[in-house]
């Protein structure tokens, strides 16, 4: 069950109730993206310890979760290659035998996926998501699982990115990851800390 009120079109004071079905939706926290890896991010580490926590907390709770990997089959790639290393899941949020793995080739985790069939047969309504890059792939998917009619809570200091080059001129990662993630706040999402997120579903 959803208690929102709406102003302007936006759901506004969101609360969710323990009515409501959810999944944990962890997006691409894969080797690459950490130390010594192809494309190393900007506090990859410390975010994937924030996804840590929840995903314990989503365990010891029963509720599902689902694990989101990227494969790159593009030519020219050169991170997440399939079957190397870099593109395996990294070891502070290891799925465990029995939790969903979704592999996608495309930013949008819904794209080409059996996600969204998966997410229907549990009968999911809200998604919680971590992951990586905030700029592509946790925006992409939240804006796609919004448009599919799922809510979304994003988990922001879950999530990293990393400095982008825009015409000869650095633009930094946390500057990248607080636009996206304040864009997606105005309709897509509801942005909360990994603590907040923890004491919204103690009572489940």
């Amino acid at each position: 069950m959803l208690v929102c009120i709406q102003e302007n079109g936006y759901n506004i004071n969101t609360k969710y109730t323990s009515k409501m079905k959810t999944a944990f939706v962890i997006i691409d926290v894969q080797n690459d993206y950490f130390a010594n890896g192809k494309n190393e991010l900007v506090n990859s580490l410390e975010a994937s310890l924030k996804a840590k926590d929840l995903l314990e907390h989503f365990r010891q709770r029963n509720l599902h979760v689902v694990h989101i990997r990227h494969l790159s089959v593009r030519t020219g790639s050169t991170y997440f290659i399939p079957r190397k290393e870099g593109a395996e899941i990294h070891a502070n949020v290891q799925p465990l035998q029995n939790e969903k793995i979704v592999t996608k080739n495309y930013p949008n985790g819904f794209r080409e996926t059996d996600l969204h069939d998966y997410l229907q047969e549990q009968q999911i309504e809200h998604l919680v998501i971590s992951g990586m890059m905030s700029h592509m792939c946790v925006d992409s998917t939240a804006r796609a699982g919004k448009d599919l009619g799922y809510r979304i809570t994003i988990a922001e200091d879950s999530c990293a990115t990393k400095d982008l080059i825009l015409q000869e001129q650095k633009i930094p990662a946390q500057e990248i990851h607080r636009a996206f993630i304040a864009g997606l706040s105005n309709y897509y999402a509801e942005i909360k800390t990994s603590p907040q997120v923890i004491e919204q579903f103690k009572e489940f």
